[in-house]
């Protein structure tokens, strides 16, 4: 007679590991980083090669100091250690992206429990820390027209010529052409300038399933419609059309979007509470956009939504069939 077990779930299991969910967040960000090369110069790549080396190394001494089970294999600590030098100025010394480094990996991720257990992003936070500690290293821009690497868009050998960002308010002649923003002949930080690799490598984690379109379509939708009307309440529609387009293909925001906000770990899980979630991280990354004193307000965003995060877990919670409320007693 055979016996019915009764096991906690997950009942199904499928053949898509840990392992192979960050394998395919790396191949997805592997445009990008080919055009930071490409934009920036081989330093770009030695400071990318830099990031991804320190987190797996603080990983590997961590796990050893703490007596746990190896998890580098998982490949998070590299995918950690690459989110966060895209997040970097191209210019930033190698030593401060190695503490951004050791923040993320060691007091988030790590000292938290390990994968699954941080509350937040590491490399979100690795990014503020930097900012926070290091404001004027992380706010000082390389125009990529004008690197003293040679580079295939641009003719000769020149040298680096600090400039700001197309978000940045004080400076109105910092204002990029659309085409700028798309291909990253512009300035900004390693993986955020070229918006058309990061396109395809969101779109690939959309496809391979990896990752649900709702929350960065949520984020940047919020922002772009934001943008929208703050803009036709002073110059009309089409200034409001154009405000919401540049907004949207500036700074962060798609590499947030994508490759950030879409963490398992530190976001919803339902599809209502990533909604909420993306809408959350659009609506605060308006507000320190428009009224804040920093130009960029992704990190920002995200790191506050994944502090909700719980709540909107138990706002959004699906409930089991057949489940009865239960209740209080008198």
């Amino acid at each position: 007679m055979n016996l019915l077990k009764v096991s906690p779930s997950p009942h199904i299991r499928g053949e898509m590991t840990t392992q192979r969910v960050m394998l395919c967040v790396l191949i997805s960000l592997v445009p990008t980083v080919i055009a930071s090369g490409i934009l920036f110069g081989l330093p770009a790549l030695a400071l990318i090669s830099t990031c991804v080396v320190s987190s797996i190394f603080f990983e590997f001494v961590t796990r050893i100091i703490m007596k746990r089970e190896q998890t580098i294999g998982d490949l998070s600590a590299a995918v950690t250690g690459l989110i966060l030098a895209l997040n970097i100025p191209p210019s930033l010394p190698w030593w401060m992206a190695v503490i951004g480094c050791f923040v993320a990996i060691v007091i988030v991720k790590q000292l938290f429990g390990g994968l699954g257990q941080n509350f937040a992003n590491p490399a979100v936070v690795g990014r503020i820390v930097l900012m926070l500690s290091f404001g004027s290293a992380m706010t000082t821009w390389t125009d990529p027209k004008y690197h003293n690497t040679f580079n295939p868009l641009f003719d000769g050998y020149d040298d680096v010529i600090a400039s700001a960002t197309p978000l940045t308010r004080e400076f109105p002649e910092a204002r990029a052409s659309y085409l700028d923003l798309l291909f990253g002949t512009t300035t900004g930080c390693l993986g955020e300038t070229c918006a058309v690799a990061l396109l395809i490598g969101g779109i690939y984690l959309i496809i391979r399933k990896i990752i649900s379109p709702v929350t960065p379509i949520a984020f940047i939708g919020t922002v772009g419609l934001l943008s929208f009307i703050y803009g036709i309440t002073d110059n009309g529609v089409m200034y409001g059309l154009e405000h919401a387009l540049y907004q949207m293909l500036s700074g962060g925001l798609i590499l947030g979007a994508f490759f950030m906000a879409t963490d398992y770990v530190t976001t919803p899980i339902t599809n209502k509470g990533k909604l909420i979630f993306g809408i959350g991280c659009g609506l605060i990354t308006f507000i320190i956009r428009t009224f804040g004193s920093y130009p960029e307000g992704v990190s920002f965003a995200i790191l506050l939504m994944n502090i909700v995060t719980p709540y909107i877990d138990r706002f959004t919670m699906l409930k089991p069939i057949g489940a009865v409320k239960e209740e209080k007693a008198k």
